[in-house]
């Protein structure tokens, strides 16, 4: 009842799919191996500890904006609290 029945195309399809054949494909050349001087792991390191200095800064920052932001939601809650206790009296 709930499953759906189609009808029989009045035409077989025209279109037949041409067989695949795999053309080979010669491989990439292997890529020269990185040369690593001194100077040069020097500056990677002195670049990873520089973006690690940077992404902790933002991270603290955040944070410290989220503290902001709470204790000032605080601070309204408790004024909200005592304006509206001095309202009931």
């Amino acid at each position: 009842m709930f499953s759906p029945k189609y009808p029989t195309p009045d035409t077989p399809p025209a279109h037949v799919p041409a067989p695949y054949i795999p053309t080979p494909l010669q491989a990439a050349p292997a890529r020269p191996a990185v040369r690593l001087t001194p100077g040069s792991v020097l500056t990677l390191a002195a670049g990873g500890g520089a973006l690690v200095l940077v992404v902790g800064t933002v991270l603290v920052s955040l944070l410290l904006a989220v503290a902001v932001t709470a204790a000032s939601v605080a601070v309204c809650a408790v004024v909200v609290r005592s304006i509206l206790q001095s309202d009931r009296r």
